[in-house]
């Protein structure tokens, strides 16, 4: 128990001294500042002086003061609501709030410096604090430039890469460098930094920083970037620059040659290129050789870009084919390097149609055409007539029963189906001979008198025939389709009109010849009399005959009854006795002409058959 009442005695004694702490600490004239303010370059700085008196006395004065040069140089002097401003670089620029807080307009990089408050309160003593005024400028977007020239792998000295340069900051900002986003760092041999600081007279800074470092050929790829950092409101903030690509040069290593288009694809007649590409950078010096038959190697880098390593040849031919090289030569450490392609150039030679038999063929007779070529390639064959159209494929034709018109030109046609466009063709022509065979004459032919008309005569034959006419007149001679035909332009006479033309067609081998029958063609009026007296004639025979036969049948020498056919001649017929049989197939005709005296038909039945003897 009495170590808990010693407890409580302490406890009870150490309030007792807090509270008589706090209550000295309150009856203090108390002065609050910010420790420190930061504004930007041409902005309004605003520093609050807050105090505290005991018993909330007011105080007798205020007093602004600034440090220079570890001395206080007073601002202004603040009495009830008068204010007393001090001729100073401020002048103008400073305003008391009814707060009084200090507000300074249009501040400059010379107005970072530490600013005092100084309350007096009469009795209760004199107070003041200060705060730190900080004046910034945010950086200007840092300016990257990378080397112009390029730099090299092979560089003695750690090579330059890239300048950068921010302007118009504060307070001093720093830069670093990054190769391809990754910050780099001093390295002995390999990274080198070398930053600059300028103050200018706007008491802003300039700072720039130069990176150097040593490169490799992968780095053609690489990306450089500076980065400005700067502090604000305790907080660091970062601008970065754009990204630059240097030129790296380096030796190549390797070295490419290809034949475009595809080697496998060459043919004769082709323009070809041959491209040697060097990994290097700079491009290497390129030189192109053939080898010869005697393996010597033949100078072709005239024919050649040396600057970018193509070589033209135009027109290839069976010769072009072969080895050849491209050899590339670095300037820098005159390290050679060369590569060698085979050129394949596809062809075609030696088409040759052969056709058995040899000996000349005449109509009806068979041939078999056989086509051959060499190629380092499979080939196709085809067969194609004069007017191109295929028909039949391999490298035989067999023709059989030929005759004039089948006989024609035709063509084989060698393709190389591996190498598009590689083709070639030889013409072959199958002639039938024989005598001429005429095809076609314009007989008969209806003309007139006088008239002006065209004979026409057509044959065909080989060897080519001549055409000959045995009537005189303009002949035009043409040839269409094998065939040969005139065509004889002449006046129709009598002669000509009676015994027609003659068309005589001949050459080594024999002769055909044809007539031609010309026909007198009458005019409509002319063929109308003639009808007309044709009918004239026939009803006068018909009147005289049927007079006849009425006369000897009243004299009852011809019996006509239904009994059929009589024989009314003797058996001995007498010289003085002429016999007329008359027969008729038209029994409607028989019936009008055999009608009686008194006008009435007789049956056709008896008028089938009936003979008539004539005496005088």
């Amino acid at each position: 128990m009495a170590g808990g009442r010693r407890a409580a005695g302490l406890a009870l004694g150490w309030g007792y001294c807090c509270l008589l702490l706090c209550c000295a600490a309150a009856s203090k004239l108390e002065v609050s500042m910010p420790a420190v303010v930061e504004v930007e370059r041409g902005g309004t700085a605003r520093i609050e002086c807050n105090f505290y008196i005991p018993g909330n006395d007011s105080y007798t004065y205020i007093q602004w003061f600034y440090i220079e040069r570890n001395n206080r140089v007073q601002l202004c002097h603040i009495t009830g609501s008068e204010i007393l401003e001090e001729n100073t670089d401020y002048k103008g620029r400073l305003r008391v709030g009814k707060d009084n807080a200090l507000s300074i307009s249009r501040v400059t990089m010379q107005d970072t410096r530490t600013f005092i408050c100084q309350v007096e309160a009469g009795s209760h003593g004199m107070g003041e604090n200060r705060t730190e005024l900080r004046v910034y400028k945010v950086p200007e977007a840092p300016e990257i430039t990378a080397i112009s020239g390029g730099v090299s792998v092979q560089s003695s000295e750690i090579p330059q890469i890239a300048q950068c340069v921010s302007r118009n900051s504060f307070p001093l900002p720093n830069i670093t460098w990054y190769k391809n986003g990754e910050q780099l760092q001093l390295e002995e041999k390999k990274v080198k930094i070398l930053s600059t600081v300028t103050r200018e007279s706007s008491g802003l800074y300039t700072v720039g920083s130069t990176l150097f470092a040593r490169v490799t050929r992968e780095d053609r790829k690489s990306f450089y970037h500076c980065t400005v950092h700067y502090w604000l409101q305790g907080q660091r903030h970062a601008v970065e620059s754009r990204r630059v690509n240097v030129t790296v040069f380096y030796p190549a290593q390797h070295v490419k040659l290809q034949v475009m288009p595809s080697s496998a694809l060459v043919k004769e007649g082709d323009n070809v290129k041959l491209v040697c590409e060097a990994d290097g950078n700079p491009a290497p010096v390129f030189s192109f050789y053939k080898r010869e038959l005697d393996d010597s190697w033949q100078d072709l880098s005239s024919l050649a870009d040396s600057n970018t390593g193509v070589l033209n040849l135009h027109d290839v031919r069976k010769s072009s084919s072969g080895l050849y090289r491209c050899q590339t030569l670095d300037l820098d450490d005159m390290r050679q390097l060369e590569k060698d392609v085979e050129l394949v150039v596809n062809y075609i030679e030696g088409v040759h149609v052969k056709m058995e038999p040899s000996s000349p063929l005449q109509e009806g007779d068979s041939v078999r055409l056989s086509c051959d070529a060499h190629s380092p390639v499979a080939l196709d064959y085809q067969w194609r007539d004069e007017k191109g159209k295929k028909v039949a494929e391999g490298n035989q034709l067999f023709l059989s029963n030929l005759t004039f018109e089948t006989a024609s030109n035709f063509s084989c046609k060698v393709i190389a189906p591996s190498v598009p466009g590689l083709e070639q063709s030889k013409e072959v022509a199958v002639a039938v001979q024989g005598k001429p065979r005429i095809v076609a004459i314009s007989s008969p032919l209806y003309v007139r008198q006088d008239e002006v008309v065209n004979l026409t005569c057509k044959a065909i034959a080989f060897p080519r025939p001549s055409l000959h006419w045995n009537v005189n007149g303009t002949a035009h001679e043409y040839v269409e389709n094998q065939h040969i035909a005139s065509n004889l332009t002449v006046r129709v006479n009598h002669d000509l009109l009676r015994a027609g033309a003659m068309c005589r067609v001949s050459n080594a081998l024999g002769a055909s010849e044809k007539h031609i029958q010309l026909l007198d063609q009458k005019t409509p009026e002319e063929s109308k009399g003639v009808i007309i007296v044709a009918i004239i004639v026939c009803i006068l025979v018909v009147a005289v005959l049927g007079s006849v036969i009425y006369f000897l049948h009243k004299k009852g020498k011809i019996p006509c009854g239904r009994a059929g056919k009589q024989d009314i001649t003797k058996p001995e017929a007498r010289k003085d006795k002429i016999v007329v049989e008359v027969k008729s197939d038209k029994l409607s005709e028989e019936a009008g002409l055999l009608q009686g005296a008194n006008g009435e038909k007789r049956p056709a039945a008896d008028q089938s058959e009936k003979y008539i003897d004539l005496r005088k």
